[in-house]
């Protein structure tokens, strides 16, 4: 049986790869690897095909309807180090990493983003367990990246937003309704 790649995105490859051994959403709660490149869900926002040709959606962000895709902010050859944004099911579209190995590090704090209109951020209650597999995902991530998980997200997210953010918001602006 040959092995059928996912995407362009070796990284991506990887974490397709692991989440079909463990499951969709297993190891990050909310979280699962859809169809790379499916641009069906952006239309909400937008159809305008300078809109579409830049964004690369890959995975639900949360159970209701999130997601996150790469921003092509360039043409840079390595899809990996695009900005990583999310949208959210009830509007709201932040960078939230400022590349695929970031998100990865996002992913291992087992909780579903929060969007706002604002913001977006993470929150975990002390008390909630992890997912069934959050033990195994922090285990390939380290493996595989020599990544530990993001222990401060509020972090992650304002490195990318100070990086990204700005640049993100001038180049959305046009496209929203």
């Amino acid at each position: 049986m040959q092995h059928i790649k996912y995407s362009t995105v070796a990284e991506l490859n990887l974490l397709k790869d692991f989440q079909d051994r463990v499951g969709y959403e297993n190891f990050a709660q909310g979280f699962g690897l859809t169809e790379f490149g499916d641009t069906s869900g952006l239309s909400a926002w937008s159809e305008d095909p300078e809109f579409t040709g830049r964004l690369i959606p890959f995975a639900q962000a949360t159970g209701g309807g999130s997601f996150y895709a790469l921003w092509r902010l360039d043409d840079r050859e390595d899809l990996a180090t695009l900005p990583v944004v999310v949208f959210g099911d009830e509007g709201g579209e932040h960078v939230v990493a400022r590349n695929v190995r970031e998100l990865f590090q996002l992913l291992g704090f087992d909780e579903e983003i929060s969007v706002e209109h604002e913001r977006a951020y993470f929150y975990r209650d002390g008390d909630e367990p992890h997912t069934d597999c959050h033990d195994a995902y922090v285990a390939w991530l380290d493996q595989h990246f020599g990544l530990p998980v993001a222990q401060d997200t509020d972090a992650v997210l304002a490195m990318a937003q100070a990086e990204f953010g700005g640049r993100f918001a001038d180049w959305i602006r046009p496209f929203l309704p």
